[in-house]
């Protein structure tokens, strides 16, 4: 019987490299099961043209039966040929782990994470982690080999949510390299106490990359739908407000909706993809928009 992902969203399952790995497999296969073609292609599958033989081609790639008939050596030219750095900066600061149906925003970010860098696995992309806070920071850079991935999700499942998010800008400086097309994907509840966030998202974009920011929220963070008097803790402060959640609810939806707009019109004027994206949502669309935001690098 197949797998529903949803099924495996347990903390002892995400919290563990085998069991994480599983999710992420369950994901992108039913993911690609469900796609009638993938425009992708790549060593060992369909091509689109030759090109001429260049030092340092793959030689399993040289067409023998052209040189054959020929003497010239061509290569198959794949669809897409690429050579991607992807680099995912998560948030690990201490709102992300507000917990809903049983699990944190963390624990499903590390799920997200695995499933895509498990599909650039498959694309034979680099894939490198980064997970900020003011307390520290988490670095892998990129690679492609397999032992990189099983190391990738060993430090992804070790993240450490504390604090809040770092309000120092030099601190991507050792993780942003502007002379390389790359691919860079943060994830994060965007709880910024005034644009810190969004100020660092803005300054990783050059020409040469695509950033993607993908937001991630609960459903009752959306919704707002609790009942009665409510005690709130700022996870991060430990600032505690006590509401009556039917006659806040408006204001609360309205000043939500309105940080959201901000943000995305903000980050979309400086062509920085985003995506609000619900824990209750299924995240094959996720895998969707990756890849759409990586073909437009090849």
């Amino acid at each position: 019987m197949k797998t529903e992902y949803k099924q495996l969203l347990k903390p002892e399952i995400v919290n563990s490299v085998s069991g994480l790995s599983l999710i992420a497999r369950v994901i992108v296969d039913g993911y690609l099961h469900g796609q009638n073609h993938s425009r992708r292609v790549g060593a060992g599958m369909e091509f689109s043209q030759y090109r001429g033989y260049e030092p340092g081609d793959d030689l399993r790639r040289l067409d023998w039966k052209v040189l054959a008939r020929s003497g010239r050596y061509y290569i198959k030219q794949s669809e897409i040929e690429t050579n991607i750095a992807v680099k995912f900066i998560v948030d690990a600061s201490k709102s992300m782990l507000h917990k809903e149906d049983g699990i944190s925003k963390s624990e499903y970010v590390k799920v997200v994470i695995a499933s895509l860098a498990h599909l650039c696995q498959n694309q034979g992309d680099a894939v490198g982690l980064f997970a900020l806070n003011n307390q520290n920071v988490r670095s892998v850079f990129p690679k492609m080999q397999k032992q990189h991935f099983n190391r990738f999700l060993l430090e992804l499942i070790n993240i450490k949510n504390e604090g809040k998010w770092p309000d120092n800008p030099g601190i991507i400086e050792n993780i942003h390299n502007r002379g390389e097309k790359e691919l860079i994907i943060l994830i994060s509840d965007m709880y910024e106490s005034s644009t810190e966030i969004t100020n660092l998202i803005k300054s990783l974009k050059t020409s040469r990359n695509e950033i993607v920011l993908f937001q991630i929220t609960g459903k009752r963070e959306m919704d707002f739908d609790y009942k009665g008097t409510v005690t709130f803790e700022d996870l991060e402060t430990g600032q505690r407000i006590k509401i009556d959640a039917e006659k806040a609810k408006q204001d609360y939806l309205n000043a939500f909706k309105e940080k959201i707009n901000t943000v995305k019109d903000d980050l979309l004027a400086n062509d920085i993809s985003y995506q609000l994206f619900r824990m209750d949502e299924n995240i094959g669309q996720l895998l969707q928009i990756f890849l759409k935001n990586r073909n437009r690098l090849v």
